[in-house]
C-alpha cells in the first residue's frame, strides 16, 4: 500500500470517515482504498450502465431533476407497487429524520446493537429511547415475545426493528414479523427497517411492505444504495398506508431527489434481470466469506440468518 493516511481521520466521531475524506486525507496513490463500511452490491450497475451515467452526466449536472412525484412513480411502476403507498427519500436516513419528527411523539423501542439513527435521531429530539438488548451468548437473536414483553413494560408508544439488522445480519422469518405487528396494533408506529432485506434469500417473500400498506401503523423502510450498489446517489422510500405516505410526502421537499437518482430510477426497468443476477453473485461471495472466515483460529462467526446457506 503506497502513501499514508492522516490517522486523525479515523478517531473523527463516532462514524468512519468518508471515501471522500480518506482520499484528500491520503499521500501517495490511494487507489487500493476499499470501502467496508456499509455493505454495498459490487456487480451493479453493471458497467454498461456506468458508461450511460458518464454519457448524461452534464446533462445530470447541468440541469434540475423532475419533482419526487414523477421519480416515485416511475420506481413503482418498475417494482409493482402502488405510488400512493410510497413516499421517496434523500437516502433512508432523511426519512428516519422525518418519521421521528412526524410520527414519533414521546419514546421508541429499538433492538440493540442496530443502525445507529434509530436511537440517535430521537435521542437528539429529546425523545426517550428504550434499548432492548441483543445478547452476544443468544447469537444477537432477536426474541419476538420478548421484545413485546419489553415494550409493554416500558410503555414504548413507537417499537423499529431492523430486518436483516445492521451489524449483525440477523433475520427475523416474515411469518414472525407478521405476528409481531399483530400484536403491536395499539401503537402510534411500528417501523420494519429493510434496508438490506434484499439481500435475504432465506425465503421467497421476505418482505412485509405489502403489511405496510394496509395496515394503520405500520412503516417498511426500504434502502436503494445497498442494493443497487449506489450509496453516492441518497435515495430510498418508504411503504405505508396512503394516510402516513401522504403525510410524509407533504413533509419532504418537492425536490428532495437529484438528477442522478432520476436517471436510475428510469434505468431500471431495461436492467431487472442483471440486478437479480447481481444478488445472486452475492449471495455466493456472502457463503464463501462465512466459510473462510469460520475456518480462522479463534474467530467466532456469526452467519446471516437471512441466507439460505
Amino acid at each position: 500500500m503506497s502513501g499514508s493516511v492522516d490517522l486523525a481521520l479515523l478517531r473523527n466521531g463516532s462514524h468512519s470517515p468518508s471515501y471522500f475524506a480518506l482520499k484528500r486525507g491520503s499521500s501517495g496513490d490511494r487507489s487500493d482504498i476499499v470501502d467496508f463500511c456499509i455493505p454495498c452490491n459490487p456487480y451493479f450497475p453493471t458497467p454498461e450502465m456506468f458508461d450511460g451515467l458518464r454519457r448524461n452526466l452534464v446533462d445530470v449536472l447541468k440541469y434540475y431533476p423532475s419533482d419526487s412525484e414523477t421519480i416515485t412513480k416511475e420506481l413503482c411502476a418498475t417494482l409493482g407497487i402502488n405510488p400512493s403507498t410510497v413516499a421517496m427519500g434523500n437516502g433512508s436516513t432523511e426519512l428516519i429524520t422525518w418519521i421521528d419528527h412526524l410520527l414519533v411523539r414521546e419514546s421508541l423501542a429499538i433492538p440493540v446493537p442496530t443502525f445507529g439513527r434509530w436511537t440517535d435521531q430521537p435521542l437528539e429530539t429529546g425523545k426517550r429511547v428504550d434499548m432492548y438488548p441483543l445478547l452476544e451468548s443468544q447469537g444477537f437473536r432477536l426474541d419476538v415475545d420478548s421484545y413485546i414483553r419489553f415494550i409493554r413494560e416500558r410503555g414504548s408508544r413507537v417499537a423499529v426493528v431492523c430486518n436483516p439488522n445492521n451489524p449483525d445480519g440477523g433475520y427475523l422469518a416474515r411469518h414472525e414479523v407478521i405476528r409481531m405487528l399483530d400484536q403491536l396494533t395499539d401503537l402510534d408506529l411500528v417501523v420494519v427497517d429493510e434496508s438490506f432485506i434484499e439481500f435475504v434469500d432465506a425465503e421467497p417473500y421476505p418482505s412485509v411492505a405489502d403489511q405496510a400498506a394496509i395496515r394503520p401503523n405500520v412503516i417498511v423502510l426500504k434502502s436503494l444504495g445497498k442494493n443497487f450498489g449506489l450509496h453516492g446517489i441518497r435515495f430510498g422510500y418508504m411503504v405505508a398506508n396512503p394516510a402516513i405516505a401522504g403525510k410524509l410526502k407533504k413533509a419532504v421537499p418537492k425536490w428532495n431527489l437529484n438528477s442522478f437518482a432520476e436517471l436510475v430510477v428510469f434505468m431500471l426497468k431495461e436492467h431487472m434481470d442483471e440486478y437479480r443476477h447481481s444478488l445472486r453473485m452475492l449471495a455466493q461471495d456472502r457463503e464463501t466469506m462465512t466459510r473462510q472466515l469460520a475456518s480462522l483460529p479463534g474467530v467466532t462467526v456469526f452467519p446471516p440468518r437471512g441466507t439460505s446457506c
